[in-house]
């Protein structure tokens, strides 16, 4: 067996512990860590004497080793639908297994660095490919202990298992641990190990279903910023905000940010460094005005404010309760028109598509429960394009898409809303679900079907009208393809507003072309429908510039 093995994955080092005859070679080795990277030393002899060598530096990971016995494993009876795992095929790819990372919260890696080691035996990079849509979906990365340093116990581990949360089928992961296992039964190895969260009982639970089973092994780390949470106290209350403020909170924590959570159901929280602090509510702070918060909370004075300042905005009429004169004109000068209260967020109230008078005055109704004033607006055909800016520069795009299911060929509408329902619901912690209710009946209709049909398998079928994310919307990063001139228009608005942070919606027929319309601005849009984009992060910069990672 080799001596003293550190192998770079690219996000950071695996210090094989067993390896190290000597203790103090592995602090050696977990000094040399990288900044903005996360070592791990794995089977270390005695790590309690390790972290007593150096207890200001080292910590023991709060973490499980979890192992299957490679010669007990049984392959699945049937294969896992709508999945499809292989090899990673080019450098480009790594830049695809990059974004899941970033969108789990874990540390990104030098893709070539990871395409160096994939080009060699000892390293196995697969990908899960949706086959409805071809998108990579999911990942994970093997390592052979054989080939990478000569192990006597003829082991492998497995690392950075990771699904994207909105967009992965059913059972990816399972697909992903079990093409990885069967790859290493083929190789003749005798375990695979991995290391998981003690309180990430989903995986845990998983692994455990594949026949895996504890092994005392544990693993060290350094004490460095990116694993703060991990040996210092968490503050109170953190665990009950949403996912929304919870990944301000992360990042904070790992500048060394003083986090306080003053209101854990309202997302409130007080971030403090030195002697200054700055009081938010998610993405919303005291940087932005009560002018600015109110110029947004009421659509017409956006409108007005925006189209002043040279971006072109929907043709509009306000109607109150029972003078629809100057809508249904509206409506019969443009076709198409969408109802939406003058005040409201999440998508509460909006009825879009509305071509009768009939389906006005029911569109009216709805909207009058929310505001007493009601806008509406020609319909503008395009994407759903939502534009984060911060300190008014464009960090992310996305385009946003009503919720839709895909048919199974075995389960009825109803079922498939429930079922992509509650996977909405597991990946935004509660924040986005599909209603089942009027609406969704009726969009269903739309396509030519009842709610007890049963589609065909890979049938696409929308059941929304509108792309807000708290009615199961997904969402698509395009900040790479937007036009320069929706970007400028983008910056235009928020400086007009006067909002240092906000989400900025823009109705376009391509997210690459410079057409666009407005339609509304958010004084706090969610920065964790944004990875991998760094929203989060120059939140933190404009909040505290001197933690800013240089």
């Amino acid at each position: 067996m080799d001596a003293d093995v550190v192998l770079d994955l690219g996000w950071g080092r695996l210090v094989f512990g067993q390896t190290f005859p000597d203790l103090r070679g592995i602090v050696d080795a977990l000094r040399a860590e990288e900044s903005g990277r996360r070592d791990i030393c794995i089977y270390p002899r005695d790590p309690h004497v390790l972290v007593g060598l150096a207890p200001d530096e080292l910590f023991i990971d709060p973490s499980y080793t979890y192992r299957l016995d490679l010669y007990r494993y049984r392959p699945r009876s049937e294969l896992i639908r709508g999945v499809f795992v292989r090899t990673v095929t080019s450098e480009v790819e790594m830049e695809l297994v990059n974004d899941i990372y970033a969108r789990n919260g874990m540390v990104t890696g030098d893709t070539t660095r990871m395409w160096d080691n994939h080009r060699t035996r000892a390293f196995t990079y697969l990908v899960a490919e949706d086959r409805r849509t071809g998108r990579i979906v999911g990942t994970v990365t093997g390592v052979d202990h054989v080939l990478a340093f000569g192990d006597p116990e003829n082991g492998s581990s497995l690392w950075c298992l990771a699904v994207h949360a909105q967009n992965a089928p059913p059972g990816t992961g399972e697909a992903l641990v079990r093409v990885l296992a069967e790859r290493y039964v083929g190789r003749g190895r005798s375990y695979l190990d991995l290391s998981v969260m003690h309180d990430n009982a989903g995986a845990i639970a998983l692994y455990r279903k594949l026949g895996f089973h504890r092994v005392p092994a544990v693993c060290v780390k350094r004490k460095n910023p990116i694993n703060t949470p991990l040996f210092a106290a968490r503050p109170t209350g953190l665990e009950d905000v949403n996912p929304y403020a919870r990944i301000i909170a992360e990042e904070a924590l790992r500048r060394g940010i003083r986090v306080e959570v003053t209101d854990p159901q309202w997302g409130e929280m007080r971030l403090s460094v030195g002697g200054r602090t700055v009081l938010t509510r998610e993405s919303l702070s005291e940087f932005t005005t009560a002018v600015a918060m109110s110029r947004c909370d009421d659509k017409r004075v956006t409108r007005r404010i925006v189209e002043r300042a040279g971006v072109r905005v929907p043709r509009g009429v306000v109607a109150g309760e029972g003078d629809l004169d100057a809508a249904r004109a509206l409506l019969r000068e443009c076709g198409e028109v969408v109802v939406k209260p003058a005040r409201g967020e999440q998508g509460r109230g909006i009825t879009v598509g509305v071509t009768s008078d009939q389906a006005l005055d029911r569109a009216a109704v709805l909207a009058l429960q929310f505001c007493p004033d009601v806008l509406v607006e020609e319909l503008v055909p395009g994407d759903d394009l939502r534009v984060v800016v911060i300190d008014h520069e464009v960090v992310a795009a996305a385009v946003r898409r009503p919720a839709e299911v895909v048919g199974d060929g075995r389960r009825p509408v109803t079922e498939l809303v429930e079922s992509t329902s509650r996977r909405r619901e597991r990946a935004t912690g509660g924040e986005s679900s599909i209603p089942l209710d009027a609406t969704t009946a009726e969009v269903v209709a739309e396509s030519g079907y009842a709610m007890d049909d049963v589609p065909a398998s890979g049938e696409r079928i929308r059941v929304r009208r509108t792309a807000n994310l708290h009615t199961g919307g997904t969402i698509e990063d395009v900040t790479d393809r937007l036009d320069p001139a929706i970007a400028r228009a983008a910056v235009t608005a928020s400086r007009a507003i006067g909002i240092p942070v906000t989400g900025l919606d823009f109705l376009v027929p391509d997210v690459e072309g410079p057409e666009h319309v407005f339609i509304e601005a958010n004084e706090r849009p969610g920065l964790a429908n944004h990875e991998p984009q760094p929203t989060v992060e120059r939140f933190v910069d404009l909040l505290f510039p001197e933690t800013r990672r240089r």
